[in-house]
Order: C-alpha cells, then structure tokens, then sequence
C-alpha cells in the first residue's frame, strides 16, 4: 500500500524545496555513496517504542475521559471525543510513513510522517496537555507528556534524516547526469576518430576505381 500518485509528488515537490541544500552545485564524489544507508537508527527506535506506547495512551484517555466526562461542559465533551479520534486515525497513518519512509528510504512517505507529526500530532497532543479546561488528570498529564516527548523527537530526527535522504538522492541524479555526459562524450570521440579513419582522403574502393580509369585513359592513348 502506497502513497497516491499525486500525493506522493507533491511531497517529493516539497521535500526537494524545504530540506535540499542550494548551495550544493556539484556533488560529491564520495566512494560507495549509491549503497549508503541513509535510514536513521534514531528514528527506527523512537517509531519502534511508539508503536508499544501508543495502545497504553489510548487506554489512559479513555479511561480517564470516561471518568471526567459528567463533569465537562458540553462543548468540551465535543472537543475532547473528537480530538481523541483524530489523535488515534493519524497516529496509525503517522507510524505507517513513518515506518515506510524510514526503511525504505522513501521520500514522500518520511515527508508525511514528518508534516503529520509537526502540523496535526503535536497541536492535538499540546491543547489536550495545557488546557486547563478539560479538567486534567494526573495519569492523563504523565501520558501527555510523553507523547509530547516522543512526538518532538520524531520532528528533529526526521528532519535530519528527510535533510540526508534528500541530499543523497539529488547527489545520485547528479552523478547519472555526469556519467550520461561522459559516456555520450566519449561516444561522439569514437565516432570522430572513425570517421576520420574511414575517410582521410580516397576511401579504398575509390581509390582502386581511380587507378582503373586512370590505366584505361593511358591505354587509348597509346592505341
């Protein structure tokens, strides 16, 4: 399952824009670079726990809205329930990306993960953390906060991996360009030097046809 076609463009667009480096005009020639793994370790770990946390927080909200929902104004029950949902459907879409975009090193995906996490994730997570007004619990502040924690993590790391991941790969269309420059170089060399083999004056053939005119015309004036 992946990314929609013009989804996945529009990410790779602004993943080129936001992270790629303008002031790299040639690469860099670095030994074994198409085979370095650019997936970052950090990443894959803070994803890996967050997969495991994830059910215990959602457990702890709603055992804890359970208990303070009599006591909330109606428009915060509102709120509450729905910012619960939406934390729940873009934190299985959030570690997806994530997961896909880290290890497969994939782009748009890690871009997702990284606009999901900043935009949506952490907004939700922070008013669900310091308003006062829906009447925080305890166990429900302590899972906050580690969410909150988590959820900052993933902003910095992915964004240096997307940084790296972008860079290799621009380095990469780089580097193809140079080598289809190269071989196209020596390609025109090759056919240069055959062509001027080939035809330094009189081809072969011509010549034998010239020196058979030549011994005719020689002939008939002898004759």
């Amino acid at each position: 399952m992946e990314l929609p076609a013009p989804i996945r463009q529009r990410l790779g667009d602004f993943s080129r824009t936001v992270f790629n480096e303008p002031n790299r005009t040639r690469p860099e020639s670095t030994g074994g670079s198409d085979n370095e793994v650019v997936s970052s370790l950090p990443l894959q770990m803070s994803l890996y726990f967050s997969v495991y946390f994830f059910p215990f927080w959602w457990v702890c909200s709603v055992i804890m809205l359970q208990l303070k929902y009599p006591f909330l104004p109606d428009y915060y029950k509102f709120i509450l329930v729905t910012v619960v949902i939406l934390v729940t459907l873009i934190e299985v879409i959030r570690l997806y990306l994530g997961y896909m975009g880290n290890l497969q090193e994939k782009v748009p995906e890690l871009a997702g993960f990284w606009l999901l996490s900043l935009l949506l994730q952490l907004p939700l997570i922070l008013f669900q953390l310091f308003n006062e007004g829906l009447k925080i619990l305890p166990l429900e502040r302590a899972v906050h906060i580690i969410f909150t924690v988590f959820l900052a993590f993933q902003v910095i790391v992915a964004f240096l991996a997307l940084k790296k991941m972008v860079n290799q790969l621009a380095t990469r269309f780089h580097l193809r360009d140079f080598d289809r420059l190269d071989q196209s170089s020596v390609t025109r060399d090759l056919v240069g030097k055959e062509r001027q083999i080939q035809t330094p004056g009189f081809s072969r053939p011509h010549l034998e046809e010239f020196r058979s005119t030549n011994v005719d015309w020689g002939s008939g004036l002898q004759t």
